[in-house]
Formats: C-alpha cells, structure tokens, sequence
C-alpha cells in the first residue's frame, strides 16, 4: 500500500537535500512496515527535468510506487491563525492530510494556520516555522513532521531548537515558514496582531 509521500525541490536538474529524503523514506519504511533495506529516490527519477525549478513527488510504501514533477508556485501566505490540537499525529509524511485540512478549514480570513499542540507552537498546514529573537532563530522541538529542510538546517546551526509556548510569541520579532520547497528566510512576516491572530 502506498501511504506516504516525498516532495523535493528540483532545481536545473539537481534533487535538493537528496540524503535527508532518502533517510526520511527509509525510516518511515522501517518504522511502518518493518522494511530494514535502504531505498535511494535517485534510482527512480530518471526523467528529472534539466532545467527550470519543479516539485518532484515520490509516492511509496514498502516501495516506491509513483514519481511525477511539476511546476511548483509558492503559495501567498501574509498572515496565520493560531488554532490548537493536542491529539493531531503526523509524524510520518502520509498522503491521508484530513487531521491537516480540518485545521486549515478554520483559518478564517487567515492565508494559514499555525497549529498549537499542548500550547506548544509546532507547524503551519505546509510548512515548519522558526522564530526570530535577537538574531536568532528558534524552531519548534517538537513539530508535527521533522521536515527534511528543517533537519539541513540543525545540522548546518542555522536553527536552533526550543519549546515555544503560543503565550509567548509576542516576544519574537519574525516568523519564517520553509519547507522543501520554500527556502529558508524566502517566506518571512514580521509578528503583530495583524499577521498572527488568535481564536
């Protein structure tokens, strides 16, 4: 059964961050379904675009079982909500986003949410966030998915991981949403009451 999904940056032919996509899948895999072999997404993208920026998909299970590429258009997001879930579980990459989407549904006149776990802040519907304070950047502990992004940038000591109560963000001058897709600091607002609103 094909369960989960990787989405990776493509960039002139260039499939970005390839090892932490690789050790996501597999580790999925393993924890999943028991699967101790290691899979390498290169093996099936042979018809990667050479140029241009696209999305690439890979849709698995016990294996790889689809890979298509697409334009990818950054979505506009000015302002979030913040709206709370202490049982939501996406730890795993799943093609099933129904917890997700019955978020995003309550997002209001907001472009996104910014869900609240325990009264911890953890991610967008599409993204991981990090906050700024003093120069530094702070990302969730705990986030709903470990995106691969994110783990590039803890290995590179660009982030920094902490618990950030939803009392507190006041105390943070930015928020950055960045994905595989996004790249880090390309999607950044500044934090007022217009562009992060409480229920």
């Amino acid at each position: 059964m094909c369960r989960f999904i990787e989405t990776i940056q493509v960039r002139d032919g260039k499939l970005q961050n390839l090892a932490h996509h690789n050790r996501r899948m597999n580790e999925t895999r393993q924890a999943v379904f028991g699967m101790a072999d290691q899979l390498d997404i290169l093996d099936y993208t042979g018809d990667c675009p050479e140029s241009g920026f696209y999305k690439c998909r890979v849709v698995y299970g016990r294996e790889v079982c689809e890979v298509a590429f697409s334009a990818y258009t950054m979505r506009t997001v000015r302002s979030l909500r913040l709206v709370g879930s202490d049982t939501i579980d996406y730890r795993y990459k799943s093609m099933d986003r129904k917890e997700l989407e019955a978020l995003y549904a309550l997002r209001g006149n907001q472009d996104d949410v910014l869900i609240v776990r325990n009264n911890i802040l953890t991610d967008t519907s599409i993204a991981n966030v990090a906050l700024e304070k003093e120069g530094v950047w702070y990302t969730p502990r705990t986030p709903l998915l470990k995106g691969t992004k994110r783990a590039l940038l803890l290995e590179q000591g660009v982030l920094t991981e902490c618990d950030i109560p939803s009392d507190e963000i006041s105390s943070y001058s930015h928020i950055a949403l960045f994905n595989a897709m996004i790249d880090f600091q390309s999607l950044v607002l500044e934090i007022n009451r217009d562009t992060v609103i409480r229920i």
